[in-house]
C-alpha cells in the first residue's frame, strides 16, 4: 500500500493533470472558465473572493518554500529550525484562516443566493468538497505544529519534503513519506485528489491566471489635436449649423 500511495499514485495524479489539461484545452476551450456569477450577486463575492484567492496564493507559496527548499539550505544561511517553524507557523496560520474564511463565504453565497445555487453543478459540489477537505487538513497540521512545535513528526522537512523532491527526480523515497504522521498522509492524498480534479473542474483557470496584467505597460491616451499629431484630420465642431463652411466658423 505504501509503495502504491507514495510511489505510484503521485505519477498517476501527474499524468491526470497533464493529460487532462491537454484534453480540456483541445476539446473544451470555451468551457475553460470559472463561470463567473458576479452578475447574480457581488457583495459577498467582493469579500470572499479576495480572501480566498490571496490566501490560497500565500498557501501555495508556503508549500513551495517548505517542500522545494531543503533544510540544509536554510541551515547554511543561519536560519534555525525554531525560527523557521515559527515564521512558517504564523504565516501559514494567517494564510489558512484567510483561505478558509474566504471559501466559507463563497460556499455560503453559492448556497443562499438562488441564481448562484441554480448554476451550481455536481462537478462544482465535488470540487468544493475536496478543496475544503484539503484546506482543513492543512490547517489542522499547522495548528498542531504551533501547539507542539517539538512534537513527533512536526518537522515535515525530514519526511514529506524529501519524498516530494524525490518524486520529480523519478526516484520516490517511499520510506521517508512512510515515516511521516498520518495527518500528513491524509493531507497529501487529498491534495493529490484535488490536483486530479483540476483539469475537469473550474479550477482549471489556475493555468490561465492573468499574471501578465501585473507587467503590462500603462495605457497612454493621446488627443487627436492636429497641432500635436501631424497627419490627423483637424477637429470639427459637430454642433455647427448645417451649411456653414469651415472657413466661415
Amino acid at each position: 500500500m505504501n509503495v502504491f500511495l507514495w510511489g505510484v499514485l503521485p505519477y498517476l495524479a501527474l499524468a491526470s493533470v497533464i493529460g487532462g489539461t491537454i484534453w480540456r484545452y483541445r476539446y473544451d476551450k470555451f468551457g475553460w472558465t470559472t463561470r463567473s456569477s458576479e452578475l447574480y450577486e457581488s457583495r459577498l463575492l467582493r469579500i470572499g473572493s479576495p480572501l480566498f484567492h490571496y490566501g490560497i496564493l500565500a498557501v501555495i507559496a508556503g508549500h513551495a518554500v517548505g517542500l522545494v527548499i531543503p533544510q540544509s539550505w536554510t541551515d547554511a544561511v543561519g536560519i534555525t529550525e525554531t525560527a523557521y517553524h515559527a515564521v512558517a507557523g504564523i504565516g501559514g496560520l494567517i494564510a489558512a484562516v484567510a483561505t478558509v474564511v474566504g471559501v466559507a463565504i463563497l460556499i455560503y453565497r453559492r448556497r443562499t443566493v438562488g441564481p448562484v445555487f441554480m448554476a451550481t453543478t455536481r462537478n462544482d459540489k465535488l470540487m468544493y468538497a475536496v478543496l475544503v477537505s484539503a484546506l482543513l487538513a492543512g490547517t489542522y497540521i499547522t495548528v498542531v505544529g504551533m501547539i507542539d512545535p517539538h512534537g513527533e513528526g512536526v518537522n515535515y522537512r525530514e519526511t514529506v519534503s524529501p519524498w516530494f523532491r524525490s518524486v520529480f527526480l523519478l526516484n520516490p523515497d517511499v520510506t521517508a513519506m512512510e515515516a511521516a504522521p498520518f495527518r500528513f498522509h491524509l493531507h497529501v492524498v487529498i491534495g493529490m485528489g484535488m490536483f486530479v480534479l483540476v483539469p475537469f473542474t473550474r479550477l482549471v483557470h489556475i493555468f490561465t491566471a492573468p499574471i501578465h496584467y501585473l507587467f503590462r505597460p500603462y495605457i497612454v491616451y493621446r488627443s487627436r489635436d492636429s497641432r500635436t499629431a501631424p497627419g490627423n484630420a483637424p477637429a470639427r465642431r459637430g454642433w455647427a449649423p448645417i451649411g456653414v463652411k469651415d472657413k466661415d466658423r
